[in-house]
């Protein structure tokens, strides 16, 4: 009896951490409290089993002074009648105890499972959160790159100068390839010689960064280029 308190206690010590933790914003997690609160219930309801059981014992001890003795016959009728009892109790105290463990098995089970699909989505935020930050050049090039392209390399003056061409002809600069491509937003297939071009490929990192919204030009830039649009206007006047 002592033990099913103990156990009592340390369910009920279970069930008010769960509640109090993150795990409650956790999908599912409500059905995982009520399974913790049914192993108190159990786990409590056994204790009273036992407790009823010891009550229900057919004890033998002295009369009271002055009263006279139980004879035989009404000492076994006593216990006759406390053993059917006794045993009912002790086998529903041991019922509960084994609802009890198996609640505790399930409920085990599914913390698991749903703490398992934590870490992916926090990978996943990080993964989205490591998405590098792209200049206006650098976004307008990869969404060029994602249309399709091509490294070549070419000899000038005896020198290899590498080069970057796009399928829709927009300029891209062999700096700016370099920056997407150690960020790991582009790569080129070196299966390929450079001499017949080796085909560029925006990664899924790449396409994530173009997922996100159109980075703006610098003041600086969009201050000259308004200048210029206003200068070109008064020179059409």
């Amino acid at each position: 009896m002592l033990a099913t308190q103990e156990l009592t206690a340390s369910a009920l010590g279970q069930l008010t951490a769960l509640d109090d933790s993150a795990y409650t914003r956790l999908a599912g997690s409500g059905a995982g409290l009520e399974l913790m609160a049914s192993v108190v219930s159990s786990a409590s309801r056994a204790g009273n089993d036992l407790a009823d059981a010891l009550s229900a014992n057919a004890y033998e001890g002295g009369p009271v002074a002055g009263y006279p003795a139980d004879d035989a016959a009404s000492r076994t009728a006593r216990h006759a009648a406390a053993v059917p009892r006794m045993a009912g109790l002790l086998g529903d105290a041991a019922h509960r105890l084994d609802l009890s463990a198996t609640g505790c098995r399930y409920l085990a089970h599914g913390i698991a499972e749903d703490l398992s699909s934590v870490p992916d989505r926090t990978a996943a935020s990080a993964e989205q959160r490591s998405v590098p930050a792209l200049t206006l050049t650098q976004y307008d090039a990869l969404k060029s790159l994602a249309d399709g392209g091509r490294l070549y390399e070419s000899a000038t003056r005896g020198m290899g100068v590498t080069r970057v061409a796009t399928d829709n002809g927009t300029r891209i600069s062999i700096a700016t390839y370099r920056a997407l491509n150690n960020r790991g937003l582009v790569t080129a297939d070196n299966s390929t010689s450079l001499y017949h071009g080796q085909k560029i490929t925006v990664t899924e990192q790449g396409r994530r960064a173009l997922d996100g919204p159109r980075p703006r030009a610098p003041l600086a830039a969009a201050a000259a280029t308004a200048a210029t649009t206003t200068a070109a206007q008064g020179v059409r006047r």
